[in-house]
């Protein structure tokens, strides 16, 4: 599985606090299952709940929280997009300790692609792909519909200016 080391290097890199003590940072996994279809071969999903648990964590809960929704919205972005998904998808748990610290567990459900391609020597080969990205909504265009075997325009219109980019 990537996702798991992708988010351990991502809040490792990102976060000044755990820099400073990346042992007390553990991710592990519960709840997995795989999915296949067998569909055409023997491509699959892992599907897991991912537990992030930072130990005596002194710095800000904000500096965690922030960093972790940017991986998401590159990595499993359908919990930030799906309003529905969204309701459950981040839990989370605090222990205040003394000093000012806290004990922080985090869970999210996430999923994984693996592609397995048999090559033509018959061996297989798996491949794990990135998540699809949102496109940008692009400037205000004219958009033209043609019927493909009488290529009669079939709609024409104006698309609308893009909103305000949220950040």
């Amino acid at each position: 599985m990537k996702k798991l080391e992708s988010l351990r290097t991502h809040m490792l890199n990102a976060v000044k606090e755990l820099q400073r003590d990346p042992e007390r940072m553990l991710i592990f996994t519960e709840k997995g299952n795989v999915r296949c279809t067998l569909a055409n071969g023997l491509s699959f999903e892992y599907v897991y709940d991912l537990n992030l648990i930072l130990t005596e964590y002194a710095g800000d809960l904000d500096a965690v929280m922030i960093p972790l929704l940017d991986w998401v919205r590159i990595n499993q972005h359908e919990l930030l997009a799906n309003l529905e998904k969204s309701k459950d998808a981040f839990k989370f748990e605090t222990v205040v300790l003394d000093n000012g610290t806290v004990d922080l567990a985090l869970t999210l459900p996430l999923t994984e692609r693996v592609i397995v391609k048999r090559k033509d020597d018959g061996t297989l080969n798996a491949s794990f792909p990135d998540e699809p990205q949102y496109d940008k909504a692009l400037p205000s265009q004219l958009f033209k519909m043609i019927d493909s075997k009488t290529g009669q325009t079939l709609a024409e219109w104006q698309s609308a200016e893009p909103e305000e980019e949220y950040f």
